[in-house]
């Protein structure tokens, strides 16, 4: 009866995301379980057996729950992607699908998003289930970086990035390749293996949802009412590789840089705590409710990180509304404001006096200030230049006082370059200023 009833609430949920109205299959049959010891009068009642039994009953449930959602996802839609952190929860939806054929057959394309700070272990441990399932994934990162090359990455960007701005950092390394990856897959359906588990921002999430991204495309969450130590116990039924870090103390992992094992002493955890737990050849050691306790599988994460307001850090923007609003163009395409090149910057600001905005296209601060910067072009009779600088760091650094984005110079008659210190980007307060050092 649990069963049907929650299929009912499943079915409510997927016309509740406009699904197709035909389905190509029939909803898994109810589990059967079995006749458990203690009914027998005759034999006494034995509470490992009958807890080992539950457990057992649980988990195919909310196998076949999982399975049918996939179907869903897979059968219904076109496009069908999957983004794979190799998570504890990812590993399972990706033996899921494989146990489905939807990996060998392409129905599930999986994602995986570098953000070129993942664990050392992270990338080959990709490859490995590659080869395990059968599959190849599709990998993007920051936008104009070639697929690993952190080289490249730090030369554009900036390898303290995420020290400089954590925001602009998950925008460049998360959010931006995020978004690009759904719109060059095509996708219609997104699978993702978020649980109600993993704490209250996600507390109320069901198996399928409205996504905000590209105007409403549908996401899955097949694993929307699994516990972390559902997960465990599905990758020990079945043997599914995991991460290798799971061994080594983590519950979860992202970045390596921001993420600690779980329990640490690590000056920068919130909750400092002695111990220990791991998960070793499909088995706990340790003290597993550090793990396991609600919410305690992210505690791990984004750790000494903070948002703007002061506040916590607990997602990246991935997940989260407005996600969808990434920045692909240039600034000041038309207007008055002069494109410089790195080739030609040094001259011609020298030759006149001038006003140069050193930029990056991708930064929330100049994409902020784009309007008022063209009126002040404007208004201005001197020059006003702009110089992408995100591309040419150490250009910028020598040449144009700059440590981060935007910076605005003066280039004065006597060919000093001459830097705006305020945050204050309205038409009247560059002016004033660019007037005051002429």
């Amino acid at each position: 009866i649990a069963f049907l009833i929650d299929t009912m609430k499943l079915i409510g949920l997927f016309a509740a995301v406009a699904l197709p109205t035909c389905v190509a299959f029939a909803p898994p049959p109810s589990f059967t379980p079995p006749s458990p010891s203690l009914l027998k009068s005759s034999t006494q009642f034995d509470q490992e057996t009958f807890i080992s039994e539950s457990k057992q009953m649980r988990l195919s449930h909310l196998e076949d729950q999982a399975m049918y959602a996939l179907k869903i996802s897979c059968e219904n839609y076109d496009n069908a992607v999957f983004p794979n952190a190799m998570i504890a929860g990812d590993v399972v939806i990706t033996h899921l699908l494989s146990r489905l054929g939807y990996l060998k057959d392409g129905k599930a394309k999986i994602m995986v998003v570098d953000t070129f700070h993942l664990f050392d272990d992270t990338m080959p441990f990709l490859r490995s289930i590659e080869k395990e399932y059968g599959f190849e994934a599709e990998i993007f990162c920051a936008e104009g970086v070639p697929v690993g090359d952190k080289g490249a990455f730090d030369k554009k960007y900036g390898k303290d990035l995420w020290k400089e701005d954590i925001e602009q950092y998950d925008k460049v390394c998360k959010v931006e390749p995020f978004q690009r990856g759904l719109k060059t897959l095509n996708t219609d359906c997104m699978i993702n293996g978020r649980t109600r588990w993993q704490g209250f921002e996600r507390a109320w999430i069901d198996q399928f949802e409205n996504a905000p991204i590209g105007g409403g495309l549908a996401k899955c969450n097949p694993l929307a009412y699994w516990t972390l130590e559902d997960c465990f116990d599905y990758i020990s039924k079945y043997k599914v590789p995991h991460h290798p870090c799971h061994a080594q103390g983590y519950p979860s992992h992202g970045d390596a840089k921001d993420t600690i094992p779980i329990p640490s002493m690590d000056p920068r955890n919130p909750d400092p705590q002695e111990g220990s737990c791991k998960f070793v050849d499909f088995k706990f050691e340790g003290d597993k409710k550090f793990w396991l306790d609600y919410a305690c599988e992210r505690k791990g994460r984004f750790v000494g990180l903070a948002n703007k307001d002061g506040s916590t850090k607990t997602e990246c923007g991935i997940h989260v509304e407005g996600a969808e609003k990434t920045f692909d163009r240039d600034l000041w395409e038309s207007g008055s404001v002069k494109e410089l090149s790195v080739g030609d910057a040094l001259e011609v600001t020298k030759s006149a006096p001038g006003v140069v905005v050193v930029y990056a296209p991708w930064c929330q601060f100049c994409q902020g200030m784009e309007s008022e910067y063209a009126k002040l072009a404007e208004e201005l009779s001197l020059p006003v230049y702009k110089l992408r600088g995100d591309e040419e760091r150490d250009f910028v650094q020598a040449n144009f006082n700059t440590q981060s984005f935007p910076t605005i110079n003066v280039v004065n008659k006597n060919g000093d370059v001459v830097k705006y210190e305020s945050e204050q980007r309205d038409v009247a307060s560059m002016k004033s200023f660019v007037e005051s050092n002429m």
